[in-house]
């Protein structure tokens, strides 16, 4: 039997095959495919093993105690931490390039500069020259943060074992390498090594640690998903980098809920704290026009009202064009398709855009009606007043179904001073100073109209 067999691998991607290819099948590079020796497992002995059980923990001798939380003096993102930075843990932050996330982790060192210990800055993209102009824009001057311009992990691992700050950020995890690994800066070999090295010299030595990840064009963190499972918190910054808004999310916490939302607001001095979030998304929300409605959605254990806009104009050739921005075209087709059925609204001939104001992206089905009524508000040049709310889900009979938390987001639209309300048809345990209008089909809203 042969104790060695050869495999080819790529070098980008480490996906192995049995003969040599020119191309990988798997990421598309040219010339990555290259020939690796596998060693051949042993034999499994059959001799017993023994075990110690002395080594077993008795899960209800251990104390439940808190973790020395370090807060970073900025409440939405202590919020969505969970309390704070847990000391030893790992923190991806991830997002778009020039999204806001070097000067997220500036404003987190600003702020635990009054700590009074050592922080390490370590970029492998900018130099220091370029980092002191952007501290310069945050008013930030820095008096206990080093800075190491450094590419290799080993040294970065060392410089961390050295000076044992308070925090290490690392930015961007794309720039570093590995001498261990026979690969270019950014591949997953090399993300993965180098990830690991962090989490060892971190959890060794209880230092927490933020390394940033450009997310590329299909929506993964530095390629692969596994960087992802190796860290213990996953932060993702979202937003349209022409609007001012960015929402951080959280995809993973092993120290607190994955359900909370931060609202930031980019500003030449950095990103700020929207307290009102609803409130600042309708502050453009006054003059009345056919095709506007306000709804709301559910993000987390928030509530954000937003403004949906639409425009319904003849086609002058070919087929009728649909048109999104920050809602799901499918959703509008089938919305559409349901108001022609339904409603007896000639949709056939007519173009339809549709706008969420504000830059942001909704996925869920709450705003349903919302999109529904403007759409046949746009349809009749009939203006909806601005004090007016829509929610619910419409169904393909026509029928406006219920959303979770209904009575949650009302309360949130009565405290914002809205009079009007659309909502299903369904049984509400509060009472409310709003005019509650509760619809069964969606054919009632050209009698609301």
């Amino acid at each position: 039997m042969k104790k060695n067999s050869t495999l080819y691998v790529c070098s980008k991607c480490d996906a192995q095959y049995p003969k040599w290819a020119g191309r990988c099948l798997e990421c598309g590079s040219w010339g990555t495919v290259k020939e690796s020796t596998e060693q051949a497992p042993s034999k499994t002995s059959t001799k017993a093993v023994k075990f110690n059980t002395e080594t077993l923990i008795d899960l209800k001798n251990i104390s439940d105690k808190q973790f020395a939380r370090m807060s970073t003096r900025i409440k939405e993102l202590d919020d969505i931490l969970g309390g704070g930075i847990v000391p030893g843990s790992i923190n991806l932050l991830g997002g778009d390039p020039g999204i806001g996330k070097s000067t997220l982790v500036l404003q987190i060192l600003k702020n635990l500069e009054s700590l009074d210990r050592p922080l390490l800055y370590v970029s492998g993209e900018e130099s220091a020259e370029q980092i002191k102009l952007r501290m310069n824009r945050l008013k930030y001057i820095p008096k206990n943060l080093k800075f190491l311009s450094e590419t290799n992990i080993e040294q970065v691992c060392a410089a961390i074992q050295e000076l044992k700050p308070a925090i290490a950020i690392i930015d961007s995890i794309q720039t570093v390498y590995s001498s261990d690994v026979d690969n270019e800066a950014g591949n997953v070999a090399q993300i993965r090594a180098c990830t690991v090295k962090i989490m060892e010299v971190a959890k060794k030595n209880n230092i927490p640690v933020i390394i940033t990840g450009h997310v590329t064009k299909d929506g993964s963190v530095a390629g692969p998903k596994t960087l992802e499972h190796l860290v213990d918190v996953v932060l993702y910054i979202e937003g349209d980098k022409l609007h001012g808004f960015r929402l951080i999310r959280s995809n993973k916490n092993r120290f607190g809920s994955t359900d909370e939302l931060g609202v930031f607001e980019m500003t030449s001095t950095g990103l700020k704290e929207v307290n009102d979030p609803s409130r600042a998304f309708l502050a453009n929300n006054q003059e009345i026009t056919a095709g506007s409605v306000v709804s709301c959605f559910l993000d987390g254990k928030r509530i954000f009202l937003i403004e949906v806009q639409a425009l319904v104009t003849p086609t002058i050739f070919g087929y009728p064009q649909r048109k999104t921005a920050g809602f799901d075209i499918n959703r509008l087709q089938m919305i559409t398709a349901v108001l022609f059925k339904r409603a007896n609204l000639n949709l056939n001939n007519q173009d339809i855009h549709l706008n969420v104001a504000g830059g942001f992206k909704v996925t869920e089905t709450g705003i349903d009606l919302a999109v529904a009524m403007a759409v046949a508000s746009a349809l009749k040049n009939k203006f909806i007043n601005k004090q007016t709310i829509a929610i619910g889900e419409v169904g393909l009979g026509g029928e406006v179904r219920t959303v979770s938390n209904i009575e949650k987001r009302l309360t949130e639209a009565e405290r914002l001073g809205f009079k009007t309300a659309f909502v299903p048809n369904v049984e509400l345990t509060k009472k409310y100073q709003m005019n509650i209008i509760k619809l069964k089909n969606i054919k009632d809203i050209t009698n609301n109209l």
